[in-house]
């Protein structure tokens, strides 16, 4: 009697399971059914189209584009006395906003052919742009500045510069930072918002002033022709000199020390060199003749 009980209890069990597997089995007939598989066949083929139709025309685009920017650089570089630095630069920078600007439409393109609402997208990221860019403003600043000095091209890599505090030469020029190395050897990461006020030394001759400082009592017209001696001497030997060696004369520091100036031009990174030697032959002859003279103290400047 126990056995047919549990029998017939199984055989409900099973029963019931049937049917409800039966009627998730219609359910799904139906709906698969009523689909429009030629719709939905058509709608996938025509956004397929649309999208390689897309891909292509703007691949073209971007070959186009880039084609013209590197032409119109090759251009400028024949017409224009530009450094291959400043140009490479720009030349990058060029290609790299263009390629994003070819990307964001190709990408809007792409998601309106896909039936994304893009409009409602860009909404929902103008709040998260707007919370980036305030966090992002000085990296916007630095790009801008970076782009303007390399545009009214304030300096050169390798020019001798000093921006607020700090001198030196400069090592690379980016959009974000400037890399300068000072005189000690020191590698220094500017942003370039921080740069106001350029000073670059390199763009015109350098000055060299020379102060041979005496004792009051010194036979001045002797130490002038040895001072002229070394000059017509050395002068022939450095063809970075523009213009002098000039004896000045005798000049008054204001404090009641006299001292023989001489000024010397040079092409620029060569003023170092020439002071030290000229220095250093002015002393020599100067003790050689039997003349006093005291410390002397160096003046470069840049010339107007």
């Amino acid at each position: 009697m126990q056995t047919f009980f549990l029998t017939k209890q199984n055989d409900t069990v099973t029963s019931t399971v049937s049917k409800q597997m039966n009627r998730q089995t219609n359910v799904l007939t139906h709906y698969f059914t009523n689909i429009n598989w030629d719709g939905v066949i058509g709608k996938i083929i025509s956004v397929a189209i649309s999208i390689i139709l897309l891909s292509v025309l703007f691949f073209f685009i971007n070959w186009l584009g880039k084609k013209f920017i590197s032409h119109s650089f090759k251009h400028t570089k024949r017409g224009q006395h530009l450094t291959s630095n400043r140009m490479n630069t720009i030349y990058t920078l060029s290609l790299n906003i263009f390629h994003y600007c070819v990307l964001f439409f190709y990408f809007y393109g792409v998601l309106s052919a896909l039936g994304i609402p893009v409009g409602t997208l860009i909404a929902g990221a103008g709040i998260l742009s707007v919370a980036l860019g305030l966090g992002a403003q000085g990296f916007v600043t630095d790009v801008v500045t970076g782009f303007f000095i390399l545009l009214e091209q304030q300096f050169d890599v390798g020019d001798a510069v000093k921006i607020g505090t700090i001198s030196g030469t400069i090592h690379a020029i980016g959009l974000r930072t400037t890399q300068i190395i000072d005189y000690d050897g020191t590698l220094h990461f500017i942003p370039n918002r921080n740069i106001t006020i350029v000073s670059n030394l390199s763009r015109n001759d350098m000055r060299a002033l020379i102060d041979v400082y005496f004792e009051p009592n010194e036979d001045i017209p002797k130490m002038s022709k040895i001072i002229k001696a070394v000059n017509q001497q050395l002068a022939p030997k450095y063809p970075e000199i523009t213009q002098g060696p000039t004896l000045l004369g005798t000049v008054d520091n204001g404090h009641g020390q006299l001292a023989l100036r001489v000024v010397i031009y040079t092409k620029n990174g060569a003023q170092n060199t020439v002071q030290r030697v000229f220095l250093a032959a002015y002393l020599e002859e100067l003790t050689k003749a039997g003349c006093k003279i005291a410390n002397s103290p160096l003046n470069l400047t840049a010339a107007n």
